[in-house]
C-alpha cells in the first residue's frame, strides 16, 4: 500500500459537487446490481440542507482536488448503546483510484479526534458489506442485531 500525501479540511457547500462526485465513484464500485447502485446514488449524496446538522471533513491531493470525504453528526439516541453520547460516521468515500493509499484511515482518525473534542463518548458506522473489514482494522466492534426489523444489519461500535 501506498500512503498518499493529502490535506484534511472541513468540506463546504461550495465543495458539494466535487463530493459527490466522489461518493458517486466510490458507491459505482459497490458489489451490487448496476440498477440497484444508480437507484440508491442519490440517497448518499449530500445536499446543501444536510449542512445544518451533518460536518464533513474532505481530503485532498496536492493539486487542491478532493479525492475522499467522510460525514459525521450526532446518532439518534435510539442507535446509541446504553444512553451513551454517540457521533455517527455516516459515510466514509474515497475516490476508486485512490483506494488503499491511507485516506480512509486519515479522514476516520479525523473523525474520531472530532468526536472527541466535541464530547462524544463513542462512534457508531452503519457499514457496507464490502467496507466491513476497514472498520475491524481501525478498532470497532459488530454490534449484534437486537431488534431485526429496526438494526442495521452491519453496525459496528467504538468507544472513544
Amino acid at each position: 500500500m501506498t500512503a498518499t500525501v493529502i490535506q484534511l479540511r472541513n468540506g463546504t457547500a461550495a465543495d458539494l459537487t466535487d463530493i459527490n462526485a466522489v461518493i458517486d465513484a466510490a458507491v459505482m464500485t459497490w458489489d451490487l446490481p448496476e440498477r440497484v447502485k444508480r437507484l440508491a446514488l442519490p440517497s448518499y449524496r449530500y445536499q446543501p440542507h444536510d449542512l445544518a446538522f451533518l460536518e464533513l471533513i474532505v481530503a485532498t491531493n496536492a493539486d487542491g482536488v478532493i479525492v475522499g470525504v467522510a460525514g459525521y453528526e450526532p446518532a439518534d439516541p435510539a442507535d446509541s448503546l446504553s444512553g451513551r453520547h454517540t457521533l455517527l460516521l455516516h459515510g466514509l468515500y474515497i475516490s476508486p483510484a485512490q483506494q488503499r493509499r491511507g485516506i480512509g484511515r486519515q479522514l476516520f482518525r479525523a473523525v474520531e479526534d472530532a468526536a472527541r473534542q466535541r464530547g462524544f463518548d463513542n462512534l457508531l458506522v452503519k457499514a457496507q458489506t464490502a467496507a466491513e473489514a476497514f472498520f475491524i482494522a481501525q478498532g470497532l466492534e459488530k454490534l449484534p442485531i437486537q431488534d431485526s426489523g429496526r438494526d442495521y444489519a452491519n453496525r459496528y461500535w467504538k468507544m472513544l
